[in-house]
């Protein structure tokens, strides 16, 4: 069984987050996703585990924006239809 890479492409990244590689790249330029840029043609990495961390920190903060913003129709009741 094959080991889980330390490191993962921008692709990777994109592919876990299910999103593209131009907002991955968006995220680690601005900062907000940590990552190394290596080799002679500056190719980015970010560590799995920075990763995993990265993604925790948007958990807790959309748990932040829910708790702040609650979601006011969840108590309306809504029509019943014909």
């Amino acid at each position: 069984m094959a080991a889980t890479p330390r490191f993962l492409t921008l692709a990777d990244v994109a592919e876990v987050l299910n999103t593209s590689s131009a907002q991955v790249y968006a995220l680690v330029r601005r900062g907000e996703l940590p990552a190394i840029k290596i080799g002679g043609r500056g190719q980015w990495r970010v560590e799995a585990a920075r990763l995993e961390e990265f993604i925790e920190q948007m958990y807790a903060q959309t748990r932040t924006f829910v708790d702040e913003h609650p979601y006011e129709d969840a108590d309306r009741e809504q029509p019943v239809a014909d």
